[in-house]
Parts: structure tokens; C-alpha cells; sequence
């Protein structure tokens, strides 16, 4: 993005280098038969410099700073200073280079001569609003390409992500129907493992997704966790909730994840899990319990996933939300709650 930036920036000093080597390029041609051609350079540069003076000073200082900040009398004021320098500052150097360089005795400036550089002045400080309108033109419509591009190139990123999705979950599908036969539980593996996938890819992204969807991606995470821990974990899980309610995606799981990640006792081997879910008032209750791992190391305050868990819902509830963890030396206790769709 940012090259395409710098092109259009570098597109756009080309149109303006464009426009002053062609108006040089009349102004020198202009000139070129009554005058010579050195002569005539001259003036054309000191013309195309005053010129630029005109146009780019009140196209990009004079009129963006005071005319569109309503301060018209300080803009009628500094535009008519900057034609006055400008028309009297060309004249005076056109004839003191004329007078110094190419004429044979001096001749100097009359009032009619000033009023025909300050009128002349006065025409490119006019045209200098069709130019900056110009500028304006050609810079949105380069942004309008830039937008085109990038959103032709998101196109393309989309189309992508889509196919590499398709195309995992039919791979996980052939292998899903080659381990059916000979392993069962590989094949059941696979089939839970490509629900978990599914989710992250068409649902976690979703402002909303229904309790039963939540519900059925926490099933697919515990199936997964259940299948490496020997002996397996006792769950019991309490649902009272209507499954069609909408909350949040991902919003259950850092419970559960938390479970697995430090409640898991593999030296004992007694781990018992309740989970509860329940709708009371237009309020969702989410609930887990889970006996304290004794073998592991005392955590220092409440997790990563917890933290960030807290700052979402801020964001998403307000203070409208309660979410709370407490120990009383055997079990570990979750609790969340909050407003319903």
C-alpha cells in the first residue's frame, strides 16, 4: 500500500512538472522571434516562476488556510499583497535583467507597465483555482484507482483464504473416510477436530452466533482434550438456555480452555469438570468448577486469556457483565454473566 502510495505521489509530480515545462515551453515560444532565444528563456523563466508563486501559494497556502477557515478579510488581504509583490516583483526583474543583459541604454518601468504585470498577475491568480480544481481531480481520481486496486487485491486475498479452507476441510474429509474403517477413533478425531476448524473460520469472525453453536464448538474442544488425558476427565455439563439466543463468539471458551491449560491433574489423575450454562432473566450464566490442581505451580494472578477476556467484554458490555474466579482451596470456580440478544 504504502508503494502504491508513492507512486501515485510521484504520478502526480510528474503531471506537475508536465504543466510547467509546457507552459516554459509556450512562453519561451512565444517570445523566441522578437526577442531571441536567450532573451526570451530568460523571461520565460522569471515569468514560470512568479507564475508558481501565484498558483501554489494561494492554491496551497492562502486559500485551504484562511478562505476555507472563513477568514476571508486576512484572505483578501494576503491575496492582494501576493499579487502586488508578485506583479511588481516580475516587472521590476524582467527590466532590470533587460536593462543589465540585452538593452542598449536602460529603460525603465511607467504605471501603464506596472498595471499590465499586476493585470497579468491578476489572470494567473484566477487561473490558479482551476488549477488547484485540476489538482484535485486527477489526486481523487488516483486515490479512486489506488481504492480500486486495493479492493481488487482483497478480492483476491478473500478468493484465496476461501479456497485453502475448502480445500483443508475436503482433505480432512478423505481422511475423515480412509480411517473410518481401520480407526474409529482417529476418524472421530478428525471429525471433531475439522467442526473446531470450521468454527474458527465461519464463525469466529461473526458478530453473533447462536448458544448452540458455542456450546457445540466447546463439545468439539473437550472431545479433542478428553482423547489425551488418561484416565479421562470427569464432565458433567448443565444446560438450561435456549439455544437459539445469540451472544458474542469465543466468549465461553478461555473458561473452559483455562481448565485444560491449568486445572489438569495427570499425577493424580482426579480431575472432575462441571460446566453450566443457564438463562435467567435475559441474562446468560456461564459457570465452571473444577478441582484445583495440587501438582502445578501457583499462578501469579489471573491469566493472559482471562485478562484479555475481561477487556472484551468491557468493550462489548459496559459494566453490564459480571465475570468472577475464586479458590477455596479445592475447586476453582468461574462465573460469568451477561446480557442476552
Amino acid at each position: 500500500m504504502a508503494a502504491q502510495s508513492f507512486t501515485g505521489k510521484m504520478r502526480l509530480a510528474s503531471l506537475h512538472y508536465l504543466v510547467w515545462t509546457s507552459v516554459l515551453l509556450i512562453s519561451f515560444f512565444s517570445m523566441l522571434q522578437a526577442d531571441g532565444a536567450a532573451k526570451s528563456a530568460i523571461s520565460a523563466l522569471i515569468g514560470c516562476a512568479f507564475y508558481a508563486l501565484i498558483i501554489y501559494g494561494n492554491s496551497t497556502v492562502l486559500y485551504p488556510r484562511f478562505y476555507q477557515g472563513k477568514k476571508y478579510f486576512q484572505y483578501i488581504v494576503y491575496a492582494v499583497a501576493l499579487l502586488v509583490i508578485c506583479g511588481l516583483g516580475r516587472g521590476y526583474l524582467s527590466t532590470y535583467v533587460r536593462n543589465a543583459s540585452f538593452a542598449s541604454s536602460p529603460r525603465w518601468l511607467d504605471t501603464w507597465s506596472n498595471l499590465t504585470f499586476l493585470l497579468s498577475m491578476t489572470t494567473v491568480f484566477i487561473l490558479s483555482f482551476i488549477f488547484r480544481l485540476a489538482m484535485a481531480y486527477f489526486t481523487l481520481k488516483q486515490q479512486s484507482e489506488e481504492i480500486l486496486l486495493q479492493r481488487s487485491q482483497f478480492e483476491l486475498k478473500l478468493l484465496k483464504s476461501q479456497v485453502q479452507p475448502h480445500f483443508l476441510f475436503n482433505t480432512l474429509n478423505n481422511m475423515y473416510y480412509e480411517a473410518y474403517l481401520e480407526a474409529p477413533r482417529t476418524a472421530l478425531m478428525i471429525e471433531r477436530l475439522s467442526e473446531i476448524m470450521r468454527y474458527f473460520i465461519d464463525d469466529s469472525n461473526k458478530d453473533y452466533v447462536s448458544v448452540q453453536t458455542e456450546i457445540d464448538f466447546i463439545e468439539n474442544y473437550i472431545a479433542l482434550e478428553k482423547i489425551r488425558i488418561m484416565p479421562e476427565p470427569e464432565i458433567e455439563m448443565k444446560l438450561q438456555v435456549d439455544p437459539t439466543r445469540k451472544i458474542p463468539p469465543m466468549l465461553l471458551m478461555t473458561f473452559v480452555e483455562n481448565i485444560f491449560k491449568h486445572g489438569i491433574d495427570k499425577i493424580s489423575g482426579r480431575n472432575q469438570i462441571h460446566i453450566s450454562i443457564q438463562e435467567t432473566d435475559n441474562y446468560l450464566s456461564f459457570q465452571t468448577i473444577n478441582l484445583i490442581n495440587q501438582h502445578s505451580e501457583t499462578r501469579k494472578g489471573p491469566s493472559l486469556g482471562l485478562k484479555n477476556l475481561r477487556q472484551r467484554l468491557a468493550i462489548l458490555y459496559g459494566n453490564n457483565f459480571i465475570m468472577e474466579t475464586t479458590e477455596d482451596g479445592t475447586h476453582y470456580t468461574a462465573t460469568l454473566k451477561i446480557p442476552l440478544s
